[in-house]
């Protein structure tokens, strides 16, 4: 839905609210032009209500509000005596309407002092979660969202079972786009494995003032862009239709920022000209071959000396192996084994090329390990655009400048012309800002290599703490990554744990909690 259009639809519920309510005002003492009155109406009704007047913010709140809502429908009709749990069930089911009933057809009293107090336990039990969820997925929405790392991407940077914290403020939090969704899951109902908001309508896309923008080398989590999968893991579907909100979440690091010129030469990321420095904690990754002496590798050995952690594979027949991920360190320290024979890193040679890579067009001699020169697009920034440009802007003009901006785009090419919609177009000018998305292990990474660019309103947040560690693969305690509980995502340095500063601030609360109680008996 455009502005104008949740204008005109804001207009139509001030109008619904006015002929179903304006009798109630009445009868509580008010005039029922107050009914009418945006805003104001609705600081009116909570007044009549006995309810804090902070809770028209709540109402304004995309997903608060539909927790609200239904709260405010119930406490209206108890305010004139409809207290029955069946008339409760009726509000709520007909989404406001029985106040309509209540407003036409009855001539209940308006209770001046009535008692908020929910008159049975389950009642102050519903009451205190319903707070608890908006508090939450306030939270949740615009401050700090809790995620975990599924993949291997960014070993050593993050694991596999990291938990954390990503930060909303940091870049600024993004307005849902979903107008209708269930509160703090993100597409799908946990257990019962159905789709969690509906497609429409839809928010314009809107994100509040952030601490910082997106700096080069930021560990990042984004909505996939190119998304059209019903689950994370499920690629069965190939044409599902998400909001940008709703495709599923990745991680990776930003080595491309806007306005950047971006090239891999043998899997080293260069920008504008020069090789990209990595901060101290980041750890590339590449593949390896090789052949041993006579005998395969200990795999536990490989995980415990080595970091190596998955792509480990032997050939008897002929001695070869090869590694899926290992750092430049672990490589000098592995190729001094003396089960190794010989082993080189394994780089896709320039000018092999490799289809399936961004912009997709085949035309190109690329492949993941030497890919480019690239420009990242800025906004405001305007280029040129050719038959031998276009593929590389085609979606950005069609999709993310189109069709979720709501405008319908079409690209084509007339011979040595390109056309916007049937019109001749010799250039255009981005209207927001792209980044470019890769994970450090570079031979075992779905990235931007493989579907371009990601657009700024695709930005969810900036990992910042790591609050618990899970290594599925040891047993017992040794689950827990113990020394990477309660550490930073950013910095040079190895990662610091706070956790026995935490215990620490615990201990102290809890026993300065238990003295205060036994200084006040």
């Amino acid at each position: 839905m455009t502005l104008t259009e949740w204008f005109l639809f804001f207009l139509l519920v001030q109008v619904i609210h006015f002929l179903g309510t304006w009798k109630l005002y009445q009868r509580a003492g008010r005039k029922a032009w107050e009914a009418a009155v945006p805003v104001y109406n609705a600081i009116a009704l909570m007044k009549m209500i006995n309810r804090p007047t902070w809770w028209v913010i709540l109402m304004f709140i995309p997903i608060v509000n539909l927790i609200i809502f239904p709260v405010i429908w119930v406490e209206t009709i108890r305010s004139f005596g409809r207290n029955s749990t069946s008339e409760t069930f009726i509000v709520v089911l007909t989404l406001g309407f029985y106040i309509y009933y209540v407003n036409y057809a009855t001539k209940d009293h308006y209770i001046v002092d009535r008692d908020l107090k929910p008159k049975t336990e389950a009642g102050e039990w519903i009451s205190s979660i319903l707070f608890a969820v908006i508090a939450a997925t306030i939270v949740h929405t615009y401050f700090m969202q809790p995620f975990t790392i599924p993949t291997s991407s960014l070993e050593k940077t993050l694991l596999v079972g990291d938990f954390l914290f990503v930060s909303k403020f940091h870049y600024g939090a993004r307005v849902p786009e979903t107008a209708v969704a269930f509160p703090m899951v993100h597409d799908t109902i946990p257990i019962l494995g159905i789709k969690s908001y509906l497609n429409k309508p839809q928010i314009p896309y809107f994100r509040f003032p952030g601490f910082e923008k997106v700096e080069r080398n930021d560990i990042v989590v984004f909505n996939w862009p190119v998304d059209t999968v019903r689950k994370f893991f499920d690629r069965s579907n190939k044409h599902y239709n998400k909001p940008i909100d709703k495709k599923s979440n990745y991680v990776k690091r930003a080595v491309g920022v806007p306005g950047d010129s971006l090239s891999v030469v043998d899997g080293y990321v260069h920008i504008n000209g020069e090789k990209l420095k990595l901060p101290g904690r980041a750890k590339p990754q590449f593949s390896y071959v090789g052949q041993t002496k006579g005998q395969p590798f200990n795999r536990q050995t490989l995980y415990k000396l080595y970091d190596i952690t998955d792509g480990y594979n032997y050939n008897p027949n002929n001695n070869m192996f090869f590694i899926q991920s290992l750092s430049d360190e672990s490589f000098e320290r592995f190729k001094n084994h003396p089960n190794v024979a010989s082993i080189r890193r394994y780089v896709d040679s320039s000018g092999v090329k490799n289809a399936s890579l961004f912009p997709n067009n085949g035309k190109l001699n690329w492949n993941n390990d030497n890919f480019g020169p690239i420009y990242i697009p800025k906004k405001g920034v305007t280029v040129k655009l050719t038959p031998e440009s276009m593929p590389f802007y085609k979606e950005i003009i069609e999709t993310y400048e189109g069709k979720e901006m709501g405008h319908e785009n079409h690209l084509s090419v007339n011979g040595t012309e390109v056309l916007l919609n049937g019109q001749p177009i010799e250039s255009y000018t981005f209207k927001q800002n792209y980044y470019w998305m890769m994970g450090d292990n570079r031979n075992n990474s779905e990235d931007s290599r493989t579907w371009g660019y990601v657009p700024e309103n695709h930005i969810v947040g900036k990992p910042v703490f790591i609050w618990m560690s899970w290594d599925s693969n040891a047993s017992g305690f040794d689950k827990i990554r113990w020394d990477r509980v309660f550490t930073t995502v950013k910095g040079d340095e190895e990662p610091t744990s706070f956790l026995p500063y935490f215990l620490i601030a615990v201990v102290i609360f809890f026993g300065w909690k238990y003295f205060k109680k036994r200084r006040e008996a």
